[in-house]
């Protein structure tokens, strides 16, 4: 399947209702044209803790969760949503990480009960490790992004932003893979609003998908590339990026930075580069530019960041 739909989306608004932090929208400034959505305030820092959720509780739902239980090779936001998402219904959920991941990390899944497998000094040892487990333990495979329910999930952040804003005009989201963009974009289509993708220069499966019409690899080597850092964007990506309602923006490390910077010092805020993204994305001379009175909301996806360079 290589399109999301809308029903999926709104049937994970139902499925999650109550087991995720509904989003805060808030306007930076009684002035201000843009409005935030708060979703670095999400349970685990990110908005994966809604597709988490989602596949978790569709599974369970189907009948089709084995005893064993959820497994995932990822010690990103991905790990932690999916950790947490599982630890929440008392669901087993075993992440496989390199050997040389960060104590914190690895304490913070442990924090949400998992168990966490430290495998080799590369993600892909530990993502074969996690591809072994499933064939030998049965668990059932979860990937950071690349799933309709993972999707669906995290749309389920669009249809609660128009919950508050029925007459948004724009929603502004930073891509790496596309489970974000596309739950987001599959929403926003269906009622009529503009959906912004921003990608980093040297980040940009999505852009050069839609260049190439196809899904093909690219090279990865950005500020953001721990949260952005796909080599390829997810075919429901695409999919939902092929209408007019959909603008690619690409936006520097040095744009993405300063973006980040302007959030905590004008407002004290303090989120990861790929949230910046999303900002950088209107903010930077060759972005995105507005029309008069356009009503633009921009996600802040994530928080899971060092404030050492703040």
């Amino acid at each position: 399947m290589n399109e999301l739909s809308y029903a999926e989306v709104a049937s994970a608004s139902t499925r999650i209702a109550g087991r995720v932090r509904p989003v805060t929208v808030t306007a930076p400034s009684p002035e201000s044209p843009l409005v935030f959505a708060l979703e670095f305030m999400q349970h685990t820092g990110t908005f994966k803790a809604r597709g988490a959720q989602n596949f978790i509780r569709a599974h369970m739902e189907a009948g089709t969760l084995p005893a064993a239980g959820v497994t995932i090779a990822s010690g990103g936001n991905a790990g932690l949503a999916c950790a947490w998402a599982a630890g929440a219904e008392g669901v087993p959920a075993t992440v496989f990480l390199p050997a040389n991941a960060p104590a914190v990390k690895v304490d913070r899944l442990r924090g949400y009960g998992a168990d966490v497998r430290l495998i080799g000094s590369e993600y892909a040892e530990a993502a074969a490790a996690c591809e072994e487990f499933v064939a030998t333990s049965g668990a059932l495979a979860s990937h950071a992004y690349d799933h309709p329910l993972i999707a669906a999930g995290a749309g389920t952040l669009m249809t609660e932003i128009l919950s508050q804003i029925p007459d948004l005009d724009t929603v502004v989201v930073a891509v790496g893979g596309g489970g974000l963009f596309a739950g987001v974009a599959t929403a926003a289509q269906h009622h009529g609003v503009h959906t912004v993708a921003v990608e980093p220069e040297k980040c940009r499966a999505l852009n050069a998908a839609l260049r190439a019409g196809e899904v093909v690899d690219v090279t990865v080597d950005s500020v953001a590339a721990d949260s952005l850092g796909a080599r390829r964007v997810t075919e429901l990506a695409l999919h939902a990026a092929q209408n007019d309602l959909v603008t690619s923006v690409l936006v520097s490390d040095e744009q993405i930075k300063d973006a980040r910077q302007l959030l905590w010092d004008e407002h004290r805020v303090a989120v990861e580069h790929a949230a910046a993204t999303a900002l950088a994305g209107i903010l930077a001379p060759g972005g995105y530019r507005p029309q008069a009175g356009e009503k633009i909301c921009v996600v802040l996806c994530g928080a899971n960041t060092s404030l050492g360079d703040l």
